[in-house]
């Protein structure tokens, strides 16, 4: 027996995404093999992108009762998120007071030899998307398709950092950690933040895999124009540009946020195997030094790979991933725009035979 459709096409509806509740259209239905119905779902002023199909018991009735369900439940969610941001606040300035670096910058994410570590994806050259493998940083395989609401690899998660970037700034990137297992229904809930790199910058991350991994090259560290460098250079661009005090507040809390997790996500996410024992003397030549000051452009470029991962486990409103969005395509295009200038392959540089063998 065909199951009947609670809801019409073109109806208005509400619906949950994540814990939250939104306005929404529904745009069509159908019945799957299973015999589960499904809607494709627009949710009322967002980017078509992020259109889905959502199983029926995600989707309400648009009436009065519902709409203060969801009001209540946008209550709930904002009191949680306060009080996980104070947490998180708290945690990272305890672990400050005991760190060595004055700048925030964490060593926690350290890799050790017992400890695996997770390497950075390269998109390929062709339409086929390839990353480095997780077992070796020296192999590409093909990559699996993401899932909308993808979460982080638990052996990535495993090898991260703990220590979260903070800021008083609510519309900032701040992670949320949990020390609580998440049962099934949050797991699904979680909402990854898609990052997609403009063609341009995908061919320059091949290059740089090939570079590291085929050629078997190192980049200079400290190198000539750092992270640091290159997020100055474009907020100091982007303020001849524009006067407006609130747009500028909010591009230098992102790029401060960015500095953060690429701090933070550098040793245990961003590096490929033939980089650590390069690593490794950087930490030990630079011991109270961000990482933000030492590496340049190709491993920032790295970071977005894995950013939008990161980003699902923290608290973000709607709107402001938008503005996320909009702001991370704007630093896309600077990079492009001044690619000649902080992407050279003279920046590669031939690794000695001792330093071949220290990597096997």
């Amino acid at each position: 027996m065909t199951p009947k459709f609670k809801f019409a096409d073109g109806e208005k509806v509400l619906c949950f995404h994540g814990p939250l509740l939104y306005e929404a259209k529904l745009l069509k239905s159908q019945v799957t093999k299973d015999k589960q119905i499904k809607y494709f779902i627009h949710y009322a002023g967002w980017n078509k992108n992020w259109d889905e199909w959502v199983p029926e018991n995600r989707v309400l009735k648009f009436n009065d009762q519902n709409c203060q369900r969801q009001k209540e439940v946008s209550k709930q969610h904002a009191a949680a998120s306060k009080n996980n941001r104070k947490s998180v606040n708290l945690a990272a300035t305890t672990k400050g007071k005991k760190g060595d670096g004055k700048d925030g910058d964490s060593r926690a994410s350290t890799p050790s030899k017992e400890s695996g570590s997770s390497t950075p994806t390269v998109p390929s050259r062709g339409r086929g998307s390839k990353s480095a493998s997780k077992n070796s940083a020296d192999t590409p395989e093909e990559e699996a398709p993401k899932k909308k609401r993808g979460r982080q690899d638990p052996s990535a998660a495993n090898n991260s950092n703990n220590t979260t970037p903070t800021s008083n700034n609510t519309t900032s990137l701040t992670t949320n950690n949990s020390s609580t297992v998440e049962d099934e229904e949050e797991y699904q809930l979680k909402i990854e933040v898609k990052i997609k790199l403009p063609d341009e910058l995908k061919q320059i991350l091949v290059d740089d895999w090939d570079c590291i991994n085929r050629q078997r090259k190192l980049l200079e560290v400290p190198a000539k124009i750092t992270v640091e460098n290159i997020l100055e250079n474009y907020v100091a661009f982007k303020k001849q540009q524009s006067k407006t005090a609130n747009v500028n507040n909010i591009r230098t809390d992102i790029t401060a946020g960015l500095i953060e997790y690429f701090n933070v996500m550098l040793g245990s996410q961003l590096l490929y195997k033939f980089e650590r024992p390069q690593y490794s003397e950087i930490l030990q030549a630079h011991p109270n030094t961000p990482m933000c000051k030492l590496y340049g452009a190709y491993h920032f470029l790295r970071l977005f790979v894995n950013l939008g991962k990161t980003l699902a486990y923290t608290a973000l409103d709607p709107k402001y991933i938008q503005t996320l969005y909009d702001n991370l395509n704007d630093i896309f295009k600077y990079l492009i725009k001044n690619s000649s200038q902080y992407f050279d392959l003279k920046n590669f540089i031939n690794s000695s035979p001792e330093y071949h063998r220290r990597t096997q």
